[in-house]
């Protein structure tokens, strides 16, 4: 495996191989670490050590350099998290306490089952799934995690509505044997698929809990086994709803359980990027089992049977109004077969209105239509007000736009699918719409809601 690395580094490595620890001085600079491959791109004169904190160093070989052996006995953990990067490790199944409640496992790609390929350099999946179970033994003092299954492995920004529709089925069915359902998938669209599921899981009494991981599980920063550890101790307790259980500080400290309809993604890497819009946290989740209650308005769990309601319209948009968009391409996706629309307004609910290229003819037509168009906030924070301003009064009073309330824009839209997988009857629509399904509307913004 030292075959990606230049002639002279492999001179230099004469009789030391790939997983040997060894040591590197160069000038006055002394590095010791187990001998990593290195990738097919990049510096072939640069070799890459594991050092005893689980991060990966390269240092380039140029000047005087000196490499040898190292005598010091390698941690065990390096040891086995090398045997795990590179696909060696022995791979042992967790054997879980049939005593403990019994909790589904449903995985379906992304960085929390990924680890790093040293072809590529790049990240790529586990070949099972379980096997990132094996780094979590704490897992078997929280739950019976037997049921361990993955629908389909995609990333998820490749999800689309069947997939959702699969998810949701699988979800009802393991939740009518167990006490709990774990969902994991990729960051980037999670706040998606939880608040598309909660909308789909009817008479839902039971944690169903969506979690990630920023940072591939074979990283020394990785997120994903305290995730994982206080998703469990959520899905055995008496939060009978969905949620997202993710890192709530860059530290481990512990992680927060946030609304399936309330949570967003708000940072693209750091460890604490989900965060609860426009309500505050259900709890706080720490890795010992210790559960903080921060909103009591939560549904409890009991027994009762989960429909998987499934039923969705695909071909709903949602669009961005901003200073010079035009309309034309609300009438652009109609030819298409786009059924409703969601349009991210600007600060409480604005459309171009009196611009050159004015928004209101066309909703007013779309709506005469009986083709449903909802007004989110793009602020993210805050809501739709239908009064303040004159023009919020034509856009709403007038054109008779939807307003989201203080929905999420992504909420909007899988809800209006939902809605319109259910009724094209645009009164129906608009009373569904405006009625607190799954959380997904408060009551009023609280001050302490903002920036959580």
């Amino acid at each position: 495996m030292l075959e990606n690395y230049s002639p002279k580094i492999r001179k230099a490595l004469k009789g030391i191989k790939i997983g040997d620890r060894i040591s590197i001085t160069k000038g006055k600079k002394k590095y010791e670490g187990l001998l990593m491959p290195r990738t097919e791109t990049g510096d072939s004169n640069c070799i890459v050590l594991k050092l005893d904190n689980g991060y990966n160093i390269g240092v380039r070989s140029e000047g005087k350099i000196k490499i040898e052996k190292s005598k010091k006995p390698e941690p065990k953990e390096i040891k086995e998290e090398l045997e795990f990067e590179l696909g060696k490790e022995k791979f042992k199944k967790i054997k879980f306490d049939p005593k403990k409640p019994k909790v589904s496992l449903i995985m379906t790609g992304g960085t929390i089952i990924s680890k790093v390929d040293y072809k590529t350099g790049g990240v790529r999946a586990l070949e099972k799934p379980e096997e990132l179970l094996t780094n979590i033994p704490e897992l078997r003092d929280i739950a019976n995690m037997k049921d361990i299954l993955s629908p389909f492995k995609k990333m998820s920004e490749d999800l689309n509505y069947k997939d959702w529709q699969i998810l949701a089925k699988l979800t009802a069915k393991e939740l009518n044997k167990n006490q709990g359902v774990i969902i994991t998938q990729g960051t980037d669209t999670l706040h998606f698929t939880s608040a598309v599921l909660s909308f789909m899981l009817k008479n839902l009494y039971k944690p169903v809990v969506f979690t990630a991981s920023q940072r591939s599980s074979d990283r020394g920063s990785t997120d994903a086994f305290m995730n994982l550890i206080c998703s469990a101790h959520t899905a055995v307790s008496d939060i009978g709803e969905v949620g997202v259980c993710m890192h709530a500080t860059t530290d481990d400290h512990y992680c927060f359980l946030i609304r399936g309809t309330k949570v967003r993604k708000m940072h693209s890497t750091r460890r604490d990027a989900f965060r609860s819009i426009n309500e505050i946290p259900l709890a706080k989740i720490w890795p010992n089992g210790k559960i903080d209650i921060l909103n009591e308005n939560y549904k409890k769990r009991k027994d009762e049977k989960v429909v998987a309601d499934i039923k969705f319209e695909p071909k709903v948009a949602l669009l961005k109004a901003y200073p010079g968009s035009e309309p034309e391409i609300l009438e652009f996706l109609v030819k298409k077969g786009y059924k409703g629309f969601v349009i991210e307004g600007t600060g409480m609910g604005h459309v171009p209105t009196r611009a050159e290229k004015t928004w209101i003819p066309t909703i007013k037509k779309l709506i005469k239509d009986g083709i449903p168009v909802v007004i989110a906030p793009q602020t993210i924070y805050g809501r739709i007000n239908t009064n303040v301003y004159s023009y919020l009064r034509v856009l709403f009073h007038e054109a008779k736009a939807i307003p989201a309330e203080d929905m999420l824009p992504e909420t909007a839209y899988l809800k209006l699918g939902w809605v319109l997988g259910h009724t094209k009857n645009l009164e129906k629509v608009r009373e569904m719409m405006l009625t607190n399904i799954a959380g997904e509307i408060t009551k009023r913004t609280e001050l302490d809601t903002f920036l959580v």
